[in-house]
């Protein structure tokens, strides 16, 4: 089914802008569904020299600022340089785990295992971020003995001042295929996911020294571009073929470079200058859309509303009309978007901006905030604009019916009673067989008395909930309430509804 694009025309824009608060905020529809996305990275040493206590708490209070500003999904980097922030027995402990790779947490504990706990708890679906190609990002760090290059030195490649996996290996692929089949055996993970790393950027003047490789691989290719873009295909069939088999549940998405090929190289491409996942990446990312081998893709749209080498705006309706039959949101940069004025109007910066047009395309379903810190620390305002405006109301996750289709049981035995928490609506799980058929989470809904019921209206969303228990404002027992619960899928399918009215 081809899904249509509705562009924004400057008659909504001039509607959009006619509706700014004196806050600076625009006024905003809210969408039931949509992905609302946070990257935490551990690349960046963030967690490095923290004991064991102090990271837990680090991560609890990042998760509940997350959770506050209407989070839900959280995109943790589990593996930076063929390392693991989590127990493995194919991979060393990660040096931004513990400063030492190879060395264990001490007090022991398991980051990603705490993470998955943690964000299901809020009700979060828990990405596991993983770099396929990545080994070293300083030939100065050293590598555990464990590691897998001081068994199979010739796997990998010298880039500047970085070591790499060579992608023209099946080896390779089957090591990282083997990681990723690792993971999903035995985390209870939502997704497997992939940043802009594919071949490396490029340095300035040094190709990649794949010279061997192409001899002895590349014979039915003329072109090398076009061999380096087999080899990153084979590894993402790969990587999606290997998470079917073990969990179909589990999705597999990408978060790539915000440009795909320039007009200057392809009249397909967009009015942009700028380097290219295509050409220089070497990331066919339209080509995994298209043939179905990612779930989901995030482009990273870093820049801002003017760039002139890569404008937000005509970056965003490039891909909103090259999405393809997969879920498409978009990456922002928080401290790029407030760094930056509204060109209409120099006294905000550009989140409402930014927020309109993501939000005038059919075809983008959600965004994601790099990093998350900044949303964490409120920079700007950031935080409190998400709370307040455009996550004022909680959403379900976008469907994924190419994967499963099939709702959930409705709940059962809906009821109403004091506890000594007060008073507390319960529910039973709907019966189900298979892991996707089971229920895993449930929405509860509020109407006035008389009010229709509508599930489709994000705004009577009380409760998002992995409990079969809500607890009720209750003030006098004078006013008649609807309550409406529903049952969520691990895709978030959602069942029929089940009511209850009762006296608060």
């Amino acid at each position: 089914m081809k899904i249509k694009v509705r562009r924004i025309s400057s008659v909504l824009f001039a509607f959009f802008f006619s509706c700014l608060t004196v806050y600076g905020q625009l006024q905003t529809f809210y969408p039931k569904r949509e992905f609302r996305g946070a990257w935490i990275q551990a690349v960046n040493g963030q967690f490095r020299g923290m004991g064991t206590e102090q990271m837990k708490q680090n991560l609890i209070d990042q998760l509940n600022a997350l959770e506050e500003a209407g989070i839900n999904a959280i995109i943790f980097q589990v593996r930076p340089e063929a390392d693991a922030l989590y127990q493995s027995n194919i991979e060393p402990w990660s040096r931004y785990l513990t400063g030492v790779q190879g060395k264990a947490p001490s007090p022991f504990w398991d980051p990603m295992e705490f993470m998955i706990e943690e964000c299901h708890k809020r009700g979060m679906e828990f990405h596991a971020w993983i770099n396929p190609y990545r080994t070293k990002t300083s030939m100065a760090n050293d590598l555990a003995p464990s590691h897998i290059y001081n068994r199979h030195p010739e796997w990998f490649l010298k880039y500047g001042n970085q070591l790499f996996f060579d992608p023209a290996l099946q080896e390779s692929r089957d090591y990282i295929a083997l990681v990723v089949g690792d993971i999903v055996t035995r985390y209870d993970v939502d997704a497997i996911h992939m940043d802009d790393y594919f071949y490396p950027y490029p340095i300035q003047g040094l190709d990649f020294p794949d010279d061997g490789s192409y001899a002895r691989l590349g014979g039915k290719f003329n072109d090398r571009g076009d061999w380096r873009r087999h080899n990153v295909n084979l590894l993402i069939e790969q990587i999606h073929k290997t998470i079917r088999k073990l969990k179909p549940w589990v999705k597999f998405g990408v978060s790539p470079f915000g440009v795909y090929r320039n007009q200057l190289n392809d009249p397909h491409g967009s009015d942009t200058r700028a380097l290219q996942n295509y050409d220089d990446l070497y990331a066919d990312v339209l080509l995994w859309v298209n043939k179905g081998w990612v779930d989901y893709n995030i482009p990273q749209v870093y820049w801002h509303v003017g760039h002139p080498a890569a404008d937000y705006a005509k970056v965003v309706d490039w891909w909103a009309k090259h999405a393809g039959n997969r879920p498409l949101f978009i990456g922002h940069s928080v401290m790029n978007t407030v760094q930056n004025t509204d060109p209409r109007n120099k006294n905000i910066n550009q989140l409402p901006l930014k927020m309109a047009i993501q939000r005038g395309y059919q075809t983008i379903l959600g965004s994601c905030q790099w990093p998350a810190s900044t949303v964490v620390e409120n920079v700007a305002n950031y935080k409190d604009a998400l709370v307040t405006t455009y996550h004022k109301h909680p959403a379900l996750m976008p469907l994924f019916p190419f994967i499963d289709d099939k709702s959930p049981r409705k709940v059962r035995r809906v009821k109403a009673n004091w506890t000594s928490e007060g008073y507390v609506l319960s529910w039973k799980s709907p019966r189900g067989k298979k892991e996707m058929d089971k229920a895993v989470q449930y929405v509860v809904y509020c109407f006035d008395d008389k009010e229709t019921i509508d599930i489709e209206n994000p705004e009577k969303i009380v409760g998002i909930t992995t409990e079969t228990s809500f607890l009720l404002p209750y003030n006098d027992g004078e006013t008649r309430y609807q309550y409406v619960v529903t049952a969520l899928d691990r895709l978030q399918n959602e069942s029929k509804s089940k009511r209850i009215r009762v006296k608060l």
